[in-house]
């Protein structure tokens, strides 16, 4: 997968993307993640924002410097990009909306600064508009990061263990079951018995009560979808 990010601070990126899962799909050759700065494709590279026509506080990010940065990133390859607008106004990004965006073979996120994106950037060219959830941050960067990171280990060959995924929560529509490790006591709190006896068939039963139980209890509302 190719992941092309543009922003007007590609900086913000190199230590998330040069960590953990990232980096380890990335030295897999499983994901390419190219940055693009949009500044440096504005005739002004001082202004890339501008006040809204009719008022209003704040600036507004001018469509001049992202339809550039698409121009001539798009050069670059015959494949065409799934283009994502990183946006208070999106689509509400989930677990089963990251799998989707993980059989995609090109992914290009647009990260907004200010106050927004003109609108012209919405209507003028061919975007999905995402939100990671119902709140405004400074700039499309850190939702930017969450939906790479989100996607990048549902890629195939990206984790060690490929089952890891399928008990994760929200992946089957539940929370996560808990989880315990070593010692089996820790200040006098113990482990299951049942995950101790060897019995997997029970172990599989105590892990699907539980996360029918965690899930009914803190997050009835998954139940209402699944």
């Amino acid at each position: 997968m190719r992941i092309d990010i543009l922003t007007l601070f590609p900086e913000m990126f190199v230590n998330v993307l040069g960590h953990s899962i990232l980096k380890i799909a990335s030295e897999k050759a499983l994901v390419q993640y190219n940055l693009f700065n949009i500044r440096e494709y504005a005739e002004n590279k001082r202004c890339v924002d501008d006040r809204p026509y009719g008022g209003g506080p704040g600036m507004v990010m001018k469509p001049e410097p992202v339809f550039n940065t698409v121009a001539a990133v798009e050069q670059q390859t015959n494949v065409r990009p799934k283009k994502i607008l990183l946006t208070p106004q999106g689509h509400r990004f989930s677990q089963s909306l990251a799998r989707e965006l993980s059989k995609e073979p090109y992914l290009m996120l647009i990260s907004g600064h200010y106050e927004g994106f003109d609108e012209r950037i919405r209507t003028g060219m061919d975007v999905f508009e995402l939100s990671i959830g119902d709140y405004v941050l400074s700039g499309g960067e850190i939702p930017a990061m969450i939906v790479i990171d989100a996607v990048v280990r549902l890629i195939p060959g990206v984790l060690g263990d490929p089952d890891s995924i399928t008990n994760e929560s929200f992946n089957n529509g539940l929370l996560e079951y808990p989880q315990y490790t070593r010692p089996a006591e820790y200040k006098g709190m113990k482990v299951p018995e049942v995950l101790i006896s060897g019995n997997h068939q029970k172990i599989k039963e105590w892990h699907n009560a539980c996360a029918l139980e965690r899930t009914l209890r803190k997050r009835p509302d998954i139940l209402n979808r699944v």
